[in-house]
């Protein structure tokens, strides 16, 4: 659909930073948003929007932002590949001569 028209539109603004809104468009894009003061002047947000995908499927994501900045949850986000078993050993045994106290020059190099 090129053309959607609007289906429900919700809205509230108090003028002191404490805001919600929610909207709902016919090609099922969808969207809510609240909002209150933060700590440090700014307006904290939490709320999600949706929409549906080409092959048919739900694109759907959550936020919050604030003090600590913008977080999103969503299963479409991409996430890192989990480390091979082999990288994490390697890891590990840096960790233990670092311990035992062993140093590496900027090259990685160990030195001592």
């Amino acid at each position: 659909e090129h053309e959607a028209e609007i289906i429900l539109d919700e809205r509230q603004d108090n003028g002191d930073g404490n805001f919600n809104y929610r909207f709902e468009t016919t090609n099922g894009i969808a969207e809510e948003r609240v909002g209150v003061p933060g700590s440090q002047g700014q307006s904290n947000m939490k709320g999600g929007y949706s929409f549906n995908l080409p092959d048919g499927s739900r694109f759907q994501l959550s936020f919050a932002a604030d003090e600590n900045g913008y977080n999103a949850d969503s299963p479409f986000i991409p996430t890192d590949h989990p480390l091979p078993a082999h990288v994490i050993e390697l890891l590990a045994l840096v960790e233990e001569l670092k311990r035992q106290g062993a140093t590496w020059d900027d090259k990685g190099v160990r030195i001592t």
